[in-house]
C-alpha cells in the first residue's frame, strides 16, 4: 500500500498541473491559430509590436500578410505575430 501511495501523489500533482496549465494554454494557442487563419483583406489588426493597421493583402503561398499602417505605408508582417483583430471586414455581398 505504501508503494501505491508513493506513485499516486506525483501522478495527482501532474494531473492537476495538466488541467490548470497545459489545457488552457493549448486552447489559447488553437484560438490564436484560428484567428490568424481567418484573416482577410480589410481586417484591422494589432501586431505583437503594438502597430495597428489594416490588412491589404493575404499571401496564400507564404505565412505573411501585407498591412497598411498609414496612407501609402505598407509592411509585410508574419501572420503569427498578429496579436489581435480589432475589427473584421464586412463580407462581400
Amino acid at each position: 500500500m505504501d508503494t501505491l501511495s508513493t506513485f499516486m501523489f506525483p501522478m495527482l500533482i501532474i494531473g492537476i498541473f495538466y488541467l490548470l496549465v497545459f489545457r488552457p494554454q493549448q486552447k489559447k494557442m488553437k484560438e490564436h491559430q484560428n484567428m490568424v487563419n481567418s484573416l482577410a483583406k480589410g481586417d484591422e489588426v494589432v501586431t505583437a509590436g503594438g502597430l495597428i493597421g489594416k490588412v491589404t493583402k493575404v499571401k496564400a503561398d507564404s505565412n505573411e500578410i501585407e498591412v497598411e499602417l498609414a496612407k501609402d505605408i505598407r509592411v509585410n508582417v508574419v501572420q503569427a505575430t498578429i496579436a489581435d483583430v480589432r475589427s473584421k471586414s464586412k463580407p462581400a455581398s
